[in-house]
């Protein structure tokens, strides 16, 4: 890939696909609005068949969305790394949705290669939900496979994964497939309307920004004596860089992605720092605790980025934006300044309306693909975590060009090293 292919075009497309992305989704979200129901169902009668790739919490809720989410549509084939979980996934799905889950014995596929099996099933539409470190190769499968897609955020933890997805993108792109993107503030109403708002001038030219997602600590698994290295990550993976991209990658995204749809852009260098302050026991991994980013623009713009998962500390989950004439509290979907406006409308449940759209997309042959956008959020936050790790600066090239491959060469059941912790000033910038 050229230096000016990682640039200079990819954001004149981004903010093409944008535009066009958002007034699509807009308007679907309108008529929600305007209808006064919770969702807007996708046209058509043609039953669409679902594979699910990851059955953890993020994938059986995806799952469960999916069906709901129109008429005519069935999960017909699972696959996990795990057993257990698969088996706990579908028994609770089937439990809920009786037979919009058809996924007999022969239609549940286990182990590192589950992902292949579920891909050569008779599936129009694939939800992947796995820890992202497998997502890049999981996404040039499906593209290859003919598939559509439903793909969690975030879609890689590293450089090499993301020139992955931005050659799958384009793939798909040439073979006319749909890909949906699990950056579902795309498809909430509240934000839409704001955006439109910012877009059209409400607060003038946006000059400054911040994000948060400051919370407590999540979820940890203890290791059980019978796990192996390589089980013991993967079920705790969370906190295994390899697996997660740490914190700022898998959560954060969300916020970054807000700001960059805001701009319309990418940032262009990072400055940060972080570190693992509360969260230090082996049960946590190698990952930080908190991180703090300064990310600049192309234009000169500066963005404050904050996330930290700390318990007993001050929580926020937020962007906001100043303009030359106001600002605007993205999250709560309000302006002041020269124009003052606030989201007044009925609100939807984004998590089933991005399905609702995807779904709407393939029966109507509305041509969408949110890959390369939420592939560029991600990147946001692998340099920003970058920047932390190694105290370093680091320019969007550097990222994307980045030959720090977090991914085992070979993933097996046995021994797995365990990572350092990164240390600023002695991590080298790969």
């Amino acid at each position: 890939m050229s230096k000016q292919d990682s640039t200079t075009k990819p954001l004149s497309s981004r903010r093409d696909f944008l535009k066009s992305s958002t007034a699509v989704v807009l308007a679907s979200t309108v008529a929600d609005r305007l209808g006064n129901v919770p969702y807007v169902h996708a046209a058509g009668s043609d039953m669409i068949k679902v594979g699910l790739i990851g059955c953890g919490g993020r994938g059986s809720g995806a799952a469960e969305q999916v069906v709901r989410a129109a008429p005519n549509v069935k999960l017909v084939a699972m696959g996990d790394a795990f057993k257990d979980r698969l088996d706990s996934s579908r028994t609770e799905l089937e439990k809920k949705h009786g037979e919009k889950i058809d996924v007999p014995e022969e239609r549940r596929f286990v182990g590192f290669d589950a992902y292949q099996k579920v891909l050569a099933s008779d599936i129009k539409y694939v939800i992947l939900a796995t820890p992202p470190g497998f997502r890049p190769q999981h996404l040039k499968a499906a593209v290859a496979a003919g598939k559509n897609i439903f793909t969690e955020k975030p879609v890689a933890v590293d450089g090499p994964g993301i020139r992955t997805c931005l050659a799958a993108y384009e793939e798909a792109k040439g073979k006319g497939l749909y890909i949906g993107a699990g950056t579902q503030r795309h498809h909430q109403t509240g934000y839409l309307e704001t955006m439109k708002q910012v877009h059209d001038g409400a607060i003038g030219s946006i000059v400054a920004a911040r994000c948060y997602w400051n919370q407590g600590t999540l979820w940890v698994k203890q290791r059980k004596p019978e796990w192996s290295d390589m089980e013991y990550q993967m079920r705790n993976w969370y906190y295994f860089t390899w697996l997660c991209g740490d914190h700022i990658v898998e959560q954060h995204v969300h916020n970054l992605d807000v700001v960059n749809w805001a701009l319309q852009g990418h940032p262009v260098r990072a400055v940060g720092m972080g570190g693992r302050q509360v969260r230090t026991g082996p049960e946590y991994g190698h990952i930080y605790d908190h991180f703090t980013i300064d990310y600049e623009y192309d234009n000169g713009i500066h963005v404050m980025s904050m996330c930290r998962q700390i318990d007993n500390c001050e929580n926020s989950v937020s962007e906001a934006l100043v303009g030359t004439k106001g600002s605007c509290q993205a999250n709560r979907y309000t302006i002041t300044g020269e124009k003052q406006w606030r989201f007044k409308g009925k609100d939807n449940d984004p998590y089933l309306q991005e399905h609702t759209d995807l779904i709407e997309c393939i029966r109507g042959g509305k041509p969408v693909n949110e890959l390369k956008n939420v592939a560029e959020s991600t990147l946001t936050a692998i340099m920003g975590r970058m920047s932390a790790y190694t105290g370093k600066a680091v320019t969007w090239d550097e990222a994307l060009n980045s030959q720090e491959d977090l991914m085992p060469t070979e993933l097996t059941w046995g021994k797995m090293p365990f990572p350092a912790v990164a240390m600023p000033g002695q991590t080298k910038l790969v």
